[in-house]
């Protein structure tokens, strides 16, 4: 009988991320990404894609296509216009889940310019958010698109899944990705509370806004985030309150854990 993978644990602190900067965007990449290439960093377990963009009010990222991908938003502040070539057209928020199923092929857009839409006067706030991708269980699947609020479920502290193909998420407050191996968890962490992450083969937990302390790990600040295999249980808690992101993965790119 072969014996247990030991675990471990890959502190990757926030400064460290690459990073693309213009006039209009500033965006930080968790894993190799656009002209951004480091073959000792291209994805963790089926996670490929962990942006953190803020995006200048009127600007954005102009219609593009996209194929085989599932794609989930989580705004942090401001607002983000999504618009598809499938007939999606709407504004992201924070507490609003969001996911594009690429699938066989999409066209779509990201601005924030939600005044255009909403007849509302234009604003001076930058939006910032989280984008996240994972390849889907099937290629060529039809392009879909799914949204859900779940501010309201958020205020109580708990870890909360908001993006899940996994069976035992069936039925809970959560979007629907379309890779059963997958589950995104938020948890908008109150002072002096904790949580404790789910066990799986494959964490990624990232600091999206404030300070935490993860057991066995220390402080963990704004952009940080850790990469753990073969663990779970520890304890997640911060002193001064944080927005925490927890990818649970059953499987990485190539097959199975």
């Amino acid at each position: 009988m072969a014996a247990p993978a030991r675990p471990h644990i890959d502190v990757h602190r926030g400064g460290d991320r690459l990073k693309t900067r213009v006039s209009w965007l500033n965006s930080k990449h968790s894993f190799s990404f656009g002209q951004h290439y480091d073959p000792d960093n291209t994805h963790h377990g089926i996670l490929l894609v962990n942006n953190d963009d803020v995006v200048l009010p009127g600007e954005g990222f102009d219609t593009h296509p996209h194929r085989d991908m599932e794609i989930v938003t989580w705004v942090l502040s401001g607002s983000l216009v999504h618009q598809d070539s499938i007939g999606n057209s709407g504004v992201i928020y924070p507490g609003l889940a969001q996911r594009m199923s690429a699938g066989s092929g999409i066209l779509h857009s990201e601005r924030n310019d939600s005044w255009r839409i909403s007849n509302a006067d234009t604003h001076s706030e930058p939006v910032h958010f989280i984008q996240m991708w994972v390849p889907p269980d099937e290629p060529g699947i039809a392009p879909g698109y799914q949204q859900l609020e779940v501010a309201d479920q958020l205020d109580n502290g708990d870890l909360l899944p908001i993006a899940s193909g996994m069976q035992r998420h069936s039925g809970e407050t959560a979007i629907a990705i379309h890779n059963k191996h997958a589950a995104l968890h938020v948890t908008r962490l109150h002072p002096g509370r904790s949580v404790v992450l789910p066990d799986a083969p494959f964490l990624h937990v990232f600091v999206a806004r404030g300070e935490a302390s993860l057991e066995g790990t220390g402080t963990l600040y704004e952009g940080d985030a850790v990469r753990l295999s073969n663990s779970g249980g520890q304890r997640l808690e911060s002193a001064v309150g944080a927005e925490v992101l927890v990818w649970e993965m059953h499987a990485r790119i190539g097959g199975a854990a």
